[in-house]
């Protein structure tokens, strides 16, 4: 577990967000990943569409930005925050979204603070902390990051959120002085402008080889598709929304099952495993057998990538 200002570093996960969500008691809000930015994908998010989020690793500019009154926007001040502050940036200038009596009391609280003192108090804020930190793996053997090396430190994951506040599109990146006015826009086309933004970003740290990931907050798709249903409807469309529903449960039940197995401490199981092995005479020859698996895969990713820069090298 690997803390920084005593926030720790959670896994970038829809279903570690849904439920940190949630747990702020903001209700009807789920995370989902999206996968392409091509129009038919952007059409299928148009009616349950809220915000995106998105990350990257890599160098962030810098700007010296007026802050928009209407915007709020909270300066970064620790390092493993930044997730639940893209979050946090998305669902407190969304008007339409019920913040819940915790979350809407830190907003009315915090509303007239200076961007850095919004940092503060987001960081400071025991129930936001305690939510986050609830997602932290279990680990018994917490390592000073300064005493890493640097091939043994995390990757380093950067949040953004691109939010349609008021008629405009704005970027919030905790790290930069200000919210980035992208120029304006319309509920419904806002999705439209704030794709070649993604996309240039994406080119920009491509050729680094940084990876990125684009999640979406969007309406509770249950909701969304019961709500359809109370509607004058087909029988075809009638059950294939009570199908898309009946997926939606399955993916929440995966989602609960996940989180609890990242919070399950597993080194007494392994332990135990590995001195059962050890007491049977059979660890040497388990350790062997790992180690020929391991030089195999190797060899094989090697290989593969090997072939992919000489078909690059002709193209």
């Amino acid at each position: 577990m690997s803390y920084a200002g005593d926030w720790c570093l959670i896994e970038s996960d829809p279903g570690v967000f849904t439920e940190l969500i949630k747990k702020f008691n903001v209700s009807g809000i789920q995370v989902e990943e999206v996968w392409s930015l091509d129009a038919q994908t952007l059409e299928e998010l148009k009616h349950v569409f809220q915000a995106w989020q998105f990350y990257n690793s890599g160098s962030h500019p810098d700007a010296d930005l007026s802050i928009d009154d209407s915007v709020y926007f909270a300066k970064q001040v620790v390092n493993n925050a930044c997730a639940t502050q893209a979050i946090l940036s998305i669902l407190l200038n969304c008007p339409s979204i019920d913040l819940g009596p915790d979350l809407q009391q830190f907003k009315d609280f915090t509303r007239e603070f200076e961007p850095s003192d919004k940092g503060l108090a987001m960081t400071n804020s025991d129930l936001l902390r305690s939510v986050h930190n609830s997602f932290s793996r279990s680990d018994p053997f917490i390592m000073d990051p300064s005493e890493l090396s640097s091939n043994e430190k995390e990757d380093i994951f950067h949040f953004i959120s691109y939010v349609p506040i008021h008629g405009a599109l704005y970027e919030l990146d905790g790290l930069s002085n200000g919210p980035v006015n992208l120029g304006p826009c319309t509920d419904d086309d806002w999705l439209e402008k704030v794709r070649p933004v993604i996309q240039e970003r994406m080119a920009r740290y491509a050729s680094a080889e940084i990876r990125f990931n684009l999640l979406a907050l969007i309406k509770n798709r249950e909701d969304v598709y019961k709500k359809r249903l109370e509607s004058d409807i087909s029988f075809e469309e009638r059950e294939e929304l009570l199908h898309k529903i009946e997926l939606e449960n399955i993916k929440f039940k995966r989602y609960e099952r996940e989180n609890s197995l990242r919070k399950h401490n597993f080194i007494p199981f392994i332990y135990n495993i590995i001195r059962i092995l050890a007491e049977r005479g059979e660890l040497d020859a388990r350790i062997e057998h790992a180690k020929k698996e391991m030089a195999k895969r190797k060899k094989e990713r090697a290989e593969k990538k090997k072939n992919a820069e000489a078909s690059g090298s002709k193209n």
